[in-house]
Parts: structure tokens; sequence; C-alpha cells
């Protein structure tokens, strides 16, 4: 296996084999997935204490929960005794897991508790506090969102995070720009034969396959009800330059720099209500950031190496959990502000359902796509050619105008750099590949 040939950055070619083959699927399992940070949920989903949300992280469940005194934890969603899902709902609330095998439990904090006959079968040799769940080894938070790793090593989140930051910052803040303050109102679940990367790349910024939305353009299901690619955008992109940047820690986004002078252009006439409600937004936004700094906006994004997201409508965050090399468990986490009217918030809930998730419409175009690609890329001749990813080559400019390496034209350069970490982390040394981070590195020795 060697990926410097199959990740041949200066050409532009990389090997389908890495999309397909189970031998690299299960490498990235380990060198990947056990190293990254990784999104695992919202607060929001865990308020109270004793409240849990059943996650992943990688091809493991885990369980995001809060515990009684009201700290967060994620933990493996195994018994400590023979390895059964201790919580096999999707989410609730509770005092104690309860193991269904042998009825081992655990409270909240991860510590076992009951064991049935303790005295008889375990005196003088069980430990409790040796079998407690297998815990991450670093938890993140930020405005909301839940972050994990199982390395201790790695560097801390905001540090990884690095620039992109102010990105996915669109995202979490209120649209009127108060700092935070998102909610989840529901999360779309659903397996697709595809490999994840597929649709991670899509995410960070591959703008070049919007003709495979035409049937959507044509008949204006955006926000705005209009026809045509604007029609299913915020109109606040309208006459903006949009950018595509890339970072060290393989993270890519394409944001929208809008007009020095812009306006609200009214992205729900057909609901004078909630069309109010965002010119509000809009005009508090500029007030509150100034003209400046309210002028960057987001498109879609994706956070090294599974978390993508869409910056305004659909608003959300989306996990790509891998199954296998060729199946891929999607999660969709759609985001509103937590204070919005009630009436924003349902006409939001139904758009985002029209619009995304398995039975959205453009989500139906962009899976077709990742799963013909997958197909396609099985067989012993297709295997021998390799996808091209020499788009714009060499087309950004480092630090300008945004920190990163930033491309004013459609680039795959987002692509190669993702490709270029993920190699590093196959290698077993990730920091290696942080090329221009020296913060990474140092948090890394």
């Amino acid at each position: 296996m060697n990926l410097d040939t199959m990740i041949d950055l200066e050409g532009g070619r990389i090997s389908r084999e890495i999309f397909v083959s189970r031998d690299i699927f299960d490498r990235e399992q380990e060198q990947v997935f056990t190293r990254a940070w990784l999104f695992v949920g919202h607060e929001s989903q865990v308020p109270n204490p004793g409240d849990f949300f059943v996650s992943r992280m990688g091809t493991e469940s885990v369980i995001l929960c809060r515990d009684q005194a009201g700290a967060l934890h994620v933990f493996l969603n195994s018994c400590r005794h023979r390895g059964m899902k201790i919580c096999r709902y999707e989410q609730g609330n509770t005092s104690l897991f309860v193991c269904p095998y042998h009825s081992w439990s655990y409270t909240t904090d991860g510590k076992l508790q009951g064991v049935p006959l303790y005295r008889v079968l375990y005196e003088g040799t069980l430990n409790r506090d040796d079998w407690s769940l297998v815990e991450v080894a670093k938890l993140a938070t930020y405005k909301g969102t839940v972050w994990a790793t199982w390395d201790p090593q790695a560097p801390e989140f905001l540090t990884y995070l690095g620039d992109a930051v102010d990105h996915l910052d669109q995202v979490l803040d209120c649209r009127d720009g108060r700092p935070g303050g998102s909610e989840v109102i529901g999360v779309h679940k659903w397996i697709l034969p595809a490999n994840w990367k597929f649709a991670a790349e899509n995410f960070l910024g591959d703008t070049y396959h919007n003709p495979s939305h035409r049937s959507v353009d044509m008949i204006g299901i955006g926000p705005s009800a209009q026809r045509g690619a604007k029609g299913r955008r915020d109109n606040e992109y309208e006459g903006g330059q949009h950018v595509w940047v890339s970072f060290p820690a393989g993270h890519g986004v394409h944001s929208v720099l809008s007009r020095p002078d812009p306006e609200y252009g009214g992205s729900y006439q057909q609901y004078p209500e909630v069309d109010e409600y965002f010119r509000h937004c809009f005009e508090a936004r500029k007030q509150r950031l100034g003209t400046e700094r309210a002028r960057l906006l987001p498109f879609t994004g994706n956070l090294f190496p599974n978390a993508s997201y869409h910056g305004r409508q659909p608003r959300g965050i989306c996990v790509w959990h891998p199954h296998g090399a060729t199946e891929t468990e999607a999660w969709r986490f759609f985001l509103v502000d937590a204070d919005a009217p009630a009436s924003v918030k349902d006409v939001l809930r139904r758009f985002y359902m029209r619009y995304s998730g398995p039975a959205g419409m453009t989500e139906q175009d962009d899976m077709e796509n990742w799963l013909y690609a997958t197909a396609a890329s099985q067989g012993p001749i297709a295997r021998r050619h390799p996808f091209n990813y020499q788009q714009s080559i060499g087309a950004f400019r480092t630090g300008d105008p945004l920190p990163g390496d930033v491309s004013l034209q459609m680039t795959e350069q987002n692509a190669r750099n993702y490709y270029r970490v993920w190699r590093g982390y196959m290698q077993g040394d990730p920091w290696a590949a942080l090329i221009g981070a020296p913060a990474l590195r140092a948090a890394a020795e």
C-alpha cells in the first residue's frame, strides 16, 4: 500500500482504491478516527442532568450524556463485562445505564455501580473503579456543539480548528450576530451505498457539481420560491465574492464575502412574518458586527475528517459515519436560533425536510453521484485509473483576503489539501502533515 503513489498531489491524481479498499477502510478506522476530533452532538440535545444522546465516532457507538452534576461525558456504548450495547435508545433521560445482557449498571458519570451477585461471585476480585465505561481522552464544547477525540496527544480543539473557526462561527452564531445561540430541531439519519469521503469532499467546496441540481433549480423549491440556483440560496449571497479556503489541519470551506454595502434581498416573501424576522436579523447583524465583519457568510464546509455543514439555508451539520468501504450512515443535525419565533422554526423545519435528507431534493442528487462513483470504482479495470484532481492547481493565494489558502475561482485545492492531511494520518504521523501550522506541531510535541 503505497499512499505516496495513490495520493499524487503534484500531478492531481488520486487512486480510486482509497474509496473501495477494505484494507484502507480498516486502516482509516485505526489511524484517522481514533486520533482526529469528531463531532458528537449538540448541548441542546442533552440540556438536563441524566439526558443522553447516542451518537457515533467512526464505526463505534458512543453515548453523549450529562451526569447528575451537569457535566458532559462521551462514553463508548459497550459494557465492560461482555461488550453488549448498554444503551439502545436514541436519546432520553436516565439515572443508570443498565446492560440488558448481565445487568451490570453504570452511573451517568460512567462509574460501575451494580454487579449482580457481587458478594458471591466477585468479592475481593473485582475492583469496580477499574471497570468504568470507556471515556474519550478529550472532550470540547464550542458554541453548543460537542466534539471528542480518543487521542490524548491531540491538540486542543480550538487549535485543531485554527482559522476555520471564523467560518464555523457563521453557522453556530445567531443570525443577528450574537455569538452562539443555535439549537438542534431534528436529526435525519439514513444509509447510502457510498464511501464516506465522497460526501465529505463534496462539502469541502465542490461547486463544480451544480449541474446535478438542475431539476431543483427549475422548480424553485428554495426559501425565495424563485427558479434558478439563487432561488435555493440565501439572497445575502447575491453579488458577493465566493471564496474557497483550505487550512493546514485538512479543513476546507466555501464561503462568501458579501458586497461592501449589502442590502437585504428578501428570502421568504411568501412568509411575511418569517421574512420580517430575517430582515431584522440582517440589520442587527450589520449593526452589531460592523459592515466589514458582517461581510463573511458561510456556504458549505467540511471539518476534517467527516463533519460538514450548510451555513445558511438549510442550516445544519452533516456527519458521514463510515459503515464500510462502500457504505456510509449520514446524519444531518438541523440548526435554528434557539430564541427564534415558533413560526420561523416551523417554516425552516419544513423547508429543511424538503431540501435535505434522504427524501430531500438536493440530497437525492448528491447521493446518486456518490453511490454511482463508488460502484464504478470497484471493478479491476476502473481501479487501474485514478480520479482527476487537477482543477485550478496553484490558483490560490495564502492569507489573501482571508487566512488560509484562498482561491477566488472554483478549485479542487481544498480536496487536494484534505487528502494531503488524510495521507499524513494514514502514514501514522498526522502532525507532520500539517505544514504551515506551527501551533499544531507544538501542541503535538
